[in-house]
């Protein structure tokens, strides 16, 4: 009896079977928790280099922001691809496919690891180079980014790991050690940091020992709890068929959110032009921008894990009514946040930025009033472009952040310099606009959701 309790909390949510909406808000919470709680652990993280080691070290590491975010993106990306071929097995109670992925996984995992390596030890010095880092930081900057690029594989194992344990339902236990892995990150930035002297590597090392701690947690509870993802010697095979769709989803999630980055990077070219408060203003909006849109971030990871799932088990009626539902939810959930956003956005503004000056809060004041009903055309976005890529589809994701891409472009050659700020406030949302139109119409006419056998 204690051992079926014992499994029973440590279960994965069933999202085949049962109440579509219910099982969707109980695996998104821990996924919206993760997202959280690695806000606050990235604060406390910068405060602790900001205050230990003074401006210049907060700045070099503050130059390495795109590096690390499109590192980040981009495994995060794969893990969530690999990871859909994964729980579309589950769905269809293909054990045997379901460990051929895994393994198949992995070693597209260790081989994309090594070549980035390579690929980064090769190229980081001249592209922070590129990016223009001012020479008194260059140095601390690279050694900071040098050792996490040595060491991505096992951010690559993380996401993975994460990734695996979510398409079989369970969105808590990554969770778990997530906060695990933050707390200690911060224990070993104190100690590296400010008893080791070690500078801004200190951040780096610890970093890197506390995302291993997780990866050694999520195998050992994957050995404990979930035999059904431990492939054997047999499950290595190579299956072509396999490893061609593993690859083509991976890499198309992955390239995703490179292409975003990249987008972003300069559309940020375009804001530097406006002046120093404007900047302040827009980072502070952006800051508050990225925390209201975690809801629907988790959302769109449920999704992906949920359509994946139906998908194996050919449960075409679930899908369309979970997305019905997540859009219902994406409706609401702009509706709360552009409430909250226009009773406190300027204190919340001023809370962030730290600043007092009338341009910095109306500025994101104003950003925030303007995209916050937007929210709901961004959660419809996301779930669409999760739900296509549950099903199999990898190019019409991707076209859609080309057109995210291209849109930034056409407004900072275009239209940021003749309407200023304005113009990069309704950027994003009209893009956003487009895109969710290619995508539902992309979701809605696909052969797999028309076709009613």
């Amino acid at each position: 009896m204690d051992s079926t309790k014992r499994k029973s909390f440590n279960a994965n949510v069933d999202l085949i079977h049962g109440p579509i909406f219910k099982s969707l808000i109980i695996f998104a919470l821990p996924l919206f928790i993760s997202n959280i709680f690695q806000q606050l652990y990235n604060t406390v993280d910068t405060m602790i280099v900001g205050n230990f080691l003074g401006d210049a070290s907060l700045a070099a590491i503050g130059s390495c922001t795109s590096i690390y975010d499109l590192l980040v993106g981009f495994a995060l990306g794969i893990g969530n691809g690999l990871a859909i071929v994964t729980a579309r097995s589950f769905g269809s109670k293909d054990e045997k496919l379901l460990k051929k992925s895994v393994a198949s996984s992995l070693v597209i995992g260790i081989v994309v690891s090594i070549g980035l390596t390579l690929i980064g030890l090769i190229f980081l010095q001249p592209l922070l180079h590129l990016l223009n880092t001012p020479t008194n930081i260059i140095d601390e900057a690279y050694s900071y980014i040098f050792f996490i690029v040595l060491f991505i594989i096992v951010m690559f194992a993380y996401n993975l790991c994460a990734g695996l344990m979510r398409a079989i339902g369970n969105s808590v236990m990554p969770l778990v050690f997530l906060v695990v892995s933050s707390v200690l990150n911060i224990i070993l930035d104190l100690v590296f940091i400010t008893q080791l002297n070690m500078g801004v590597q200190g951040a780096a090392v610890a970093t890197v020992i506390s995302q291993g701690t997780s990866v050694i947690l999520c195998i050992v509870y994957m050995f404990k709890k979930t035999p059904l993802l431990l492939p054997k010697k047999e499950h290595f095979e190579v299956d072509k068929d396999l490893y061609k769709e593993l690859l083509g989803q991976g890499f198309s999630m992955g390239f995703m959110s490179c292409i975003v980055s990249a987008g972003s990077v300069i559309l940020q070219y375009g804001i530097n032009n406006l002046g120093y408060l404007i900047i302040a203003g827009h980072t502070a909006a952006r800051k508050l921008y990225m925390f209201f849109n975690m809801p629907f971030t988790a959302m769109a990871l449920a999704i992906s894990t949920f359509v994946s799932q139906n998908k194996g088990a050919n449960q075409k009626n679930r899908i369309k009514k979970a997305l019905r539902y997540a859009y219902i939810y994406d409706i609401i959930g702009a509706a709360i946040v552009t409430c909250i956003i226009l009773l406190f956005g300027s204190s919340l503004v001023k809370l962030i930025s730290g600043s007092s000056k009338e341009v910095v809060l109306h500025n994101g004041t104003l950003y925030l009033t303007i995209v916050g009903p937007f929210y709901a055309v961004l959660g419809i976005l996301m779930q669409t472009r999760y739900a296509l890529q549950g099903i199999g589809q990898k190019l019409l994701p991707l076209i859609s952040s080309v057109i995210e891409f291209f849109g930034k472009i056409i407004f900072v050659i275009f239209l940021i310099p003749r309407f200023q700020y304005m113009a990069v406030i309704f950027c994003e949302p009209v893009i956003w606009c487009v895109m969710t139109i290619q995508l539902v119409y992309s979701f809605y006419h696909n052969p797999y959701i028309r076709n009613n056998d």
